[in-house]
């Protein structure tokens, strides 16, 4: 069982704020403004960049001139007891999470990084989740604040930096998972949450069947779980919380314990796609991920795969937030795959760059209602379409 770490036991000084070497980093908001006002001027489209990591994540944007966010860096504001922390877009996620593990603390929701360069800014316009977000929230639900450049090149906040502030009609939110194309994200404020005290891995040998059935079971039992992962007959848990809590859970629940530099691997590598499921698959299958209903009945997925793609190797699956999220390989045509999320109450997005048609979009279509308030939405922001125009949908 891991100990404690001494960190955790080490008390901040009430009101105090953390003082950070390269907090200040460089403001080039000015400069990036400027660019943009320009641009709008002109008329001109602009293409916003970051490290590129999650570049596959949507349609290539038809603009020859790049917005880089990258020069706007460093944290301008952390206070580690009210738990949040201001950051410039172009931040390196790597040096915003080392600044919080220095103070035992952390983003709960563990945002995959899919490249050793990846923004903070970037991480925000896609709205990525890892491993614990089921029982820790979405990375939407940690945004206390942003601040924008909007599509003339005018500089706008909107939240604030602790939760009572976001109130109204909560743009700052909105921001997360657009991927720019409501504005140019330039600074957020982020709500963090002290690191667990101790944190323990465990696997049991199940059917996909079984796994369900018992996670729904632990879901109705106060058991400290934060990560659930099934693939090939091996369910993966972690375990998270105070040391009783976890030393409860482990003895009630069985199976093998994880040595902590194994178990962290695991989750790393489960986050950032890593494992041997997805670096080992033949090139001409497809990485889809299906964000499903987190009740779903075994017999109804099983139903669904087969009259939609027919039969599946179980080496092609990997679910993980206890079934919620399901990646699967597939050489079917996209639109069997989306039919498949469909008919399960879901969506499907594919990871595969190149395997959906130049017209078409990696995400799920939307329907008639939500495609109408995107395009209101893109209007009333963006009515010129100067922002990554069409990196989520054509004409948006």
């Amino acid at each position: 069982m891991s100990e404690p770490s001494p960190v955790s036991q080490r008390q901040v000084p009430a009101h105090a704020e953390y003082a950070h070497g390269n907090q200040s980093g460089h403001d080039a908001s000015e400069a990036l403004g400027e660019q943009v006002r320009a641009a709008h001027a002109a008329q001109r489209p602009l293409r916003i960049t970051g490290s590129g990591s999650k570049a596959f994540l949507g349609r290539t944007v038809e603009a020859d001139e790049v917005l880089d966010m990258r020069a706007h860096h460093g944290i301008t504001h952390y206070d580690p007891v009210e738990l949040m922390v201001s950051v410039r877009a172009g931040t390196p996620l790597a040096e915003l999470e080392a600044v919080l593990a220095e103070q035992h603390q952390h983003l709960s929701c563990e945002p995959p990084h899919f490249g050793a360069n990846a923004t903070v800014g970037g991480t925000l316009a896609c709205g990525l989740s890892g491993p614990r977000r089921p029982w820790s929230g979405s990375l939407r639900d940690l945004v206390l604040g942003t601040r924008i450049i909007s599509a003339e090149g005018k500089a706008l906040r909107f939240g604030g930096e602790v939760m009572k502030n976001v109130a109204g009609y909560d743009l700052s939110r909105l921001m997360t998972g657009a991927q720019g194309t409501l504005g140019a994200i330039s600074e957020v404020s982020l709500k963090v949450m002290p690191r667990p005290a101790a944190s323990q891995s465990l696997r049991l040998e199940l059917s996909l069947d079984e796994t369900l059935t018992r996670l729904t079971a632990w879901g109705r039992t106060p058991l400290p779980i934060s990560a659930a992962s099934w693939q090939a007959g091996t369910l993966s848990l972690r375990l998270e919380g105070g040391m009783r809590s976890v030393e409860a859970g482990v003895t009630m629940l069985g199976g093998e314990s994880l040595h902590a530099i194994e178990a962290a691997r695991y989750w790393s590598d489960l986050r950032e796609h890593q494992l041997p499921f997805f670096t080992t698959h033949a090139s001409h299958e497809a990485l889809w991920r299906l964000s499903l209903p987190l009740v779903l009945n075994h017999g109804d997925w099983q139903a669904a795969v087969s009259e939609t793609l027919g039969h599946i190797d179980e080496a092609d699956l990997l679910c993980d937030w206890a079934g919620a999220q399901r990646w699967l390989y597939s050489d079917a045509p996209a639109e069997r795959v989306r039919q498949l999320a469909h008919r399960l109450g879901g969506h499907a997005v594919c990871y595969t760059p190149g395997v959906v048609s130049e017209q078409d979009s990696p995400l799920m279509p939307l329907n008639t209602i939500n495609a109408r308030y995107h395009v209101q939405l893109k209007q009333q922001l963006d009515p010129l379409g100067i922002l990554n125009s069409g990196r989520l949908y054509a004409g948006l």
